[in-house]
């Protein structure tokens, strides 16, 4: 599996007759199959970076080469499908769809996907079960617990067998003792499955977990580092 690699990176975004900067001239490698996190304060654009990254958004300027393609060359059509079969994506908000039952949720990229129908339903049981939520495949999102729409949220990014994961605050609206159990169970879903976790975070139980930390501020990145650290060091270095 290659490295993410962003180029000179820029991102504006236009507020009435002002030209906002977002992200200026970001540089950066990520590795693959390691646990990451995109770290700043509110409005330095780690969700910026993270959209950017994810195909859900385009840079005004630069290169993003994620899973061997620069996304650059792709229309859109062709990035909405890059998108689906190489990225999955976590949610602060779950973002699951309240008609569909928790099978139903995570089948859906599958579903879109065009995977046939027998084997849609293997592979969501086979997910229901790595999240601890076999008993739950019937439920609604508003009959599950915080905690438990965000392992639905995590299986649904893990449908498609993609080669990263993209996750946008993950534990932002949990608490602290569901939070732990969300980035226990996602960093033991990237260790058995070897593939690449990206998140958005300033949450010190995630920063805690990561194999290698990226700090962002007023659109710069302003330090990185490896292995994990602790709170009080987040806090220093960024």
């Amino acid at each position: 599996m290659s490295a993410l690699c962003v180029s000179a990176l820029h991102k504006h975004y236009q507020l009435d007759s002002i030209r906002v900067p977002a992200l200026i001239d970001i540089n950066l490698q990520i590795q693959p199959a390691r646990f990451t996190v995109i770290s700043g304060p509110s409005g330095s654009g780690k969700t910026t970076l993270l959209n950017l990254i994810g195909c859900i958004d385009r840079a005004d300027e630069g290169e993003i080469t994620i899973a061997g393609q620069n996304v650059k060359q792709l229309n859109d059509q062709a990035l909405a499908d890059f998108r689906l079969r190489h990225i999955g994506f976590i949610f602060q908000n779950f973002n699951l769809l309240p008609v569909l039952n928790a099978f139903e949720n995570i089948e859906y990229p599958l579903i879109l996907a065009k995977i046939p129908a027998s084997q849609r339903k293997a592979r969501v049981l086979e997910l229901l079960a790595a999240v601890g939520l076999a008993d739950k495949a019937r439920h609604l999102p508003g009959q599950l617990s915080g905690g438990q729409r965000q392992r639905v949220a995590i299986a649904r990014a893990l449908a498609t067998s993609p080669q990263w994961v993209l996750a946008d605050e993950p534990t932002a609206n949990l608490d602290s003792q569901t939070g732990a159990a969300i980035i226990q169970l996602m960093r033991q879903m990237q260790q058995e499955l070897k593939i690449s976790f990206v998140f958005s975070s300033h949450d010190p139980q995630v920063l805690a977990a990561a194999d290698d930390a990226i700090f962002i501020r007023d659109g710069r990145i302003v330090n990185t580092t490896s292995n994990s650290i602790n709170a009080q060091q987040a806090e220093v270095i960024a």
